[in-house]
């Protein structure tokens, strides 16, 4: 439930709510989303911008709320998700609202358009989105041109996809080649084998295809590496919401076995009890406030069988501090957030952030650090 002092937090921003987004849902998702994320792109340009958006949004700078996982150091546990920033036209701005990372992605090696439109829809009701985007992607030269030379106050992630027109079969080859331009722009990387809108890819997410091509980019990584004198970047692996427990039980071995620092959990639901009423017949997977239950199932058969050898980021249906609490207390290291800034608006990330310094204080802890796996 969200708690009252949430609701306070909203309340102040409320101009959002009541003027904004309404204005915004008259548009098509799309197009609101290419909107928005065009005018944060401007304002990712301008010198300072970053600044005064952490003033305007209130954003609290608390060492209680910093995370390390593994050589990274993460400002706060909360992310935005890949999706939301495809081609990295907005990361400074992102950090202005809050977050303490962002990731880019899915990006494919060449330029993409994805499926054909229309191929996003809300439902605001139940605060879901149902996606069949299919990996729209500018290519690796366009967002290698938007990251290079660039300073970010929290570690940026690089999601890595196939296109469309690559065969299973060669899919590790477009893998590498996104992680050979990207890795000296990408503080970690994350191999996305979970999107239900590129035929065929989950089947990357099991057994002997996830080890080949874990094995294939954790090898590219670490040349890259001994090639730069520096250390591997992380890798995670995105892994579905919608994976059995023997499937998730592999991917955790595998991932293990490759070297790999952890699991993003997880991706958008096919599973049709989990679509609101009205989208029975449309294609695509579905996130938000639906995804609750199943994420925190995941998160926490996950964290049982990783037994603190992998990392654990948790996606899918958070939207308020009481999530937050939940995923850290279940043995999440990061939460990430996608669908919750369409509903919510751009305060939600200093919102959380806020609640999660009133629960410390409450409780008496020391730091978030101190939530993990309570």
């Amino acid at each position: 439930m969200e708690s009252g002092e949430d609701r306070g937090e909203v309340a102040r921003m409320g101009w959002y709510r009541r003027i904004v987004t309404p204005l915004l849902f008259r548009l098509d998702p799309e197009d609101a989303h290419r909107l928005v994320l065009g005018v944060l792109s401007r304002l990712s340009r301008c010198p300072g911008s970053e600044r005064v958006l952490r003033r305007v949004f209130r954003v609290p700078d608390d060492e209680r709320l910093r995370v390390e996982v593994g050589d990274l150091t993460f400002p706060n546990p909360i992310g935005l998700a890949a999706g939301v920033d495809k081609n990295a036209e907005a990361v400074a701005a992102w950090f202005g609202l809050g977050f303490g990372s962002v990731e880019v992605g899915t990006v494919t090696p060449c330029p993409q358009e994805g499926n054909p439109r229309p191929r996003l829809w809300r439902f605001p009701e139940d605060e879901t989105l149902v996606n069949a985007l299919g990996f729209p992607s500018d290519g690796v030269a366009a967002v290698r041109a938007r990251l290079v030379g660039r300073w970010f106050p929290g570690p940026v992630g690089i999601n890595l996809g196939k296109n469309a027109w690559t065969p299973l079969e060669q899919a590790v080859v477009d893998y590498c080649a996104t992680l050979v331009a990207l890795w000296d722009v990408a503080d970690y990387v994350v191999v996305n084998v979970s999107s239900p809108n590129t035929p065929g890819l989950r089947e990357l997410q099991r057994g002997e295809r996830l080890e080949q091509v874990l094995a294939a980019v954790q090898e590219t990584n670490r040349t890259l590496a001994a090639l730069q004198r520096a250390r591997p970047r992380p890798l995670f692996v995105k892994v579905s919401l919608d994976l059995d427990a023997g499937a998730l039980a592999d991917a955790i071995e595998i991932a293990v076995a490759v070297g790999a620092d952890g699991l993003i959990l997880g991706n958008t639901s096919i599973d049709p009890s989990l679509r609101p009423a009205g989208a029975g017949a449309l294609p695509g997977g579905v996130s938000g406030r639906p995804l609750r239950k199943r994420a925190v199932e995941l998160l926490s058969n996950a964290a049982d069988r990783a037994g603190g050898r992998l990392a654990l980021i948790s996606v899918g249906g958070v939207l308020e501090t009481d999530d937050v609490i939940q995923r850290l207390r279940l043995g999440a290291d990061l939460v990430q957030v996608y669908t919750g800034l369409v509903f919510r608006g751009p305060a939600l990330p200093a919102v959380l952030l806020r609640g999660l310094l009133r629960y410390l204080d409450e409780q008496g802890l020391p730091s978030v650090r101190a939530l993990r796996g309570r």
